[in-house]
């Protein structure tokens, strides 16, 4: 089963942590949520407080399969402030593991240089700090072990390119439908 840890830092995008998670658990992937932020209740950009599974300073990534980031303007700035995060990342890309971000949070492997020389989108006016990205605009981006989303409304469609990634696209017909996506 892979193993997947979702990064949740004060101010993120809600439904960006929480929709795409819901969708890998339906699929049976392993998903851990982590706190940066040295508690476990972790506040949304609206207020909302997420209890994370683990803290990062408790946290053992090595087994990791996929580190997964939600948007939000200020939860983007906390996660790209967090150095240890950051190396954790770095390694991740370095050995060809999945990192996956949405809306602003693509901003933190752009300003590793980790996008330089691949296509990725991002909330638009965030793509300038993309790096040396190709940036598309598209919804949801796949470039090798590099998946990006545009924001908000792209949530469960992040959560579907992840689960395509780990399990293929059988498996994300399956959970559209048992989800009613089919029905929109």
């Amino acid at each position: 089963m892979s193993k997947i840890y979702l990064f949740l830092a004060d101010g993120f995008e809600t439904v960006e942590a929480l929709a795409p998670a819901d969708v890998m658990r339906r699929a049976n992937l392993d998903v851990t949520t982590v706190s940066i932020m040295g508690r476990t209740t972790v506040l949304s950009a609206h207020g909302v407080g997420v209890v994370a599974d683990c803290l990062f300073e408790n946290a053992d990534f090595s087994d990791a399969d996929a580190l997964v980031l939600p948007g939000g303007s200020q939860g983007t700035e906390n996660l790209s402030a967090h150095s240890p995060l950051r190396e954790v990342i770095k390694k991740a890309d370095d050995e060809g593991k999945l990192i996956a971000a949405i809306c602003a949070a693509p901003m933190v492997f752009g300003r590793m240089g980790l996008l330089d020389g691949r296509r990725a989108t991002c909330y638009p006016g965030c793509d300038a700090e993309l790096g040396k990205a190709k940036y598309t605009a598209s919804s949801v981006e796949q470039d090798n072990n590099i998946i990006t989303a545009c924001g908000p409304a792209a949530s469960f469609e992040f959560g579907f390119a992840i689960v395509d990634y780990f399990c293929g696209a059988d498996v994300v017909a399956v959970i559209r439908e048992q989800m009613r996506f089919n029905d929109l």
